[in-house]
């Protein structure tokens, strides 16, 4: 939207423009008119106010004034017209762009909420977008919403401190919320307030200050990350383990964007209930590899062997491309 106007702003200055330039040069050059008297001509003619002739016009002037008079009128017309139809569209668009937004916001079930599109909110919707899993991005700052529709996702300008915006972003049907902002004071009343609306919802959050970490647990987040001191860690790491953090990267994506690590739940009435890890994977002839196995009572089996046997409720961890993936979580779900 923002091109086709200034698209069209370019177009209509550019006419105008060029019809100004066209009569004072031919007003000065045909009757001899000082540059000044020629513009001012040139304008009291286009715009049709009615105005007298500054000096009379020999013939040549009024067949050139002829010509200029029914172009200048057609440019103006063209300009108002455009400028017009400009404010209709932009009214048009704020009216079905609400409506279709709420819409949208209504039909979301099963979603995250990303509260504030600072550097680490836009991130982890960056993130959640590469996943293609529904999510809704909260932020008070109306040029950051933008920023995230400009880029397809779903944005809302709200306060997501406050109980109604939380409930105007469906956090009562969310999977999980993300508390992004700034200041620890407001991602702990995010907090709170969206566990007292949903109390099945999983939160994580970030930690400016590393004390905040345990009140920001005991207010219902579920996992706490803290930026400075995982950078800070990470680059330790990368001088003392850097093959661990190449893969670490190689893993996430960030270094083949084709490999990807997931994670997947077993459904409890999938066909491969109570197979071993062999079975599910030669079924299919997939290239993975799992990780971990996630049982359903919390136990945590990394590197299982293919003959372990896979129960309904657990989660695998899981590492390979992008098509194996999505075969295997077909195969589970």
């Amino acid at each position: 939207m923002r091109r086709r106007l200034f698209q069209r702003a370019t177009l209509i200055t550019t006419v105008l423009l060029l019809t100004v330039c066209i009569g004072t040069l031919g007003f000065h050059s045909i009757e001899g008119y000082s540059l000044f008297d020629a513009f001012y001509m040139t304008l009291i003619t286009i715009t049709t106010v009615g105005y007298q002739e500054i000096h009379p016009l020999s013939h040549a002037g009024r067949i050139f004034n002829s010509f200029l008079i029914l172009f200048g009128v057609s440019a103006m017309f063209f300009a108002v017209g455009a400028v017009t139809q400009t404010i209709i569209e932009f009214e048009l668009q704020d009216h079905y762009g609400k409506r279709w937004k709420k819409r949208m916001i209504t039909r979301l079930q099963n979603h995250f909420i990303v509260c504030g599109f600072g550097r680490v909110g836009r991130n982890a919707s960056l993130e959640l977008q590469r996943g293609k899993v529904p999510f809704i991005v909260v932020d008070r700052s109306e040029q950051r919403v933008q920023h995230a529709t400009s880029a397809g996702m779903l944005a809302l300008v709200a306060d997501a401190t406050q109980d109604e915006c939380l409930r105007e972003a469906g956090v009562t049907r969310a999977r999980g919320l993300i508390a992004a902002l700034p200041s620890d004071a407001e991602n702990l009343f995010i907090i709170l307030s969206a566990k007292t609306l949903n109390p099945q919802l999983t939160i994580a959050t970030r930690a400016s200050e590393e004390e905040a970490e345990q009140k920001l647990r005991r207010a219902g987040a579920d996992t706490v990350f803290a930026p400075y001191t995982m950078a800070g860690h990470r680059l330790a790491h990368a001088l003392l383990r850097p093959h661990v953090v190449e893969f670490l990267e190689f893993a996430t994506g960030a270094l083949a964007p084709k490999m990807r690590m997931e994670q997947f739940r077993v459904a409890p009435d999938t066909e491969h209930f109570a197979k071993s890890l062999g079975e599910i994977l030669q079924a299919r002839n997939l290239a993975l590899i799992v990780l971990a196995i996630r049982r359903a009572d919390a136990e945590m089996i990394f590197n299982p062997p293919l003959s372990t046997k896979v129960a309904a409720g657990d989660f695998l961890i899981v590492l390979g491309e992008q098509p194996d993936l999505e075969q295997l979580e077909k195969a589970l779900t």
